[in-house]
């Protein structure tokens, strides 16, 4: 059962990622925002299958609460009209493929420079201290990452629908 729980979980986790980027039904972004909340409580699902209920929680609480709605009020506010959108900018396009290989690139070279969870032993039961040592100790860059992730995307989503001023 418990098996079975996780692939439910992991298709609902990479089919609802999937869909906030290539979205097939509409054009509309808010429909994106919903599948990125989908996305957050099928992880929330698999948190809550390793035993570890407060990230579950978190996710929930956080992620699908509070930054969902922020993302929402920044989309309905810019009233983004498939007809108003700007044409692709090369510059933009090619620094964004720049990025996303250097991104890439950092990520790989760390996953082979590191010995495949040799001296990792993660003790997190659903517990607050060892989470809370074990995030602000050994994890404390890619917590940042993430964090400064979560502002560049806020960022982007703003400036990628500006209006153009004629």
């Amino acid at each position: 059962m418990e098996s079975a729980l996780f692939y439910i979980f992991a298709a609902l986790t990479l089919a609802s990622g999937l869909m906030v980027i290539a979205n097939p039904f509409t054009r509309n972004p808010v429909t994106s925002a919903m599948f990125l909340v989908a996305t957050i409580g099928s992880l929330a699902g698999l948190f809550v299958m390793l035993h570890a209920f407060f990230l579950a929680a978190v996710q929930v609480l956080v992620y699908a609460g509070a930054v969902m709605v922020l993302f929402l009020f920044v989309i309905m506010l810019l009233d983004l009209r498939v007809e108003e959108r700007r044409k692709f900018n090369k510059f933009g396009i090619g620094a964004g493929v720049i990025g996303i290989a250097s991104l890439g690139y950092v990520f790989m070279s760390t996953i082979w420079s590191t010995h495949h969870g040799e001296r990792l032993h993660p003790t997190l039961e659903g517990a607050t201290v060892p989470l809370g040592q074990t995030l602000f100790t050994n994890y404390l860059l890619p917590f940042e990452i993430v964090s400064v992730l979560l502002l560049v995307a806020m960022v982007g989503v703003i400036l990628l629908s500006k209006r153009e001023l004629k």
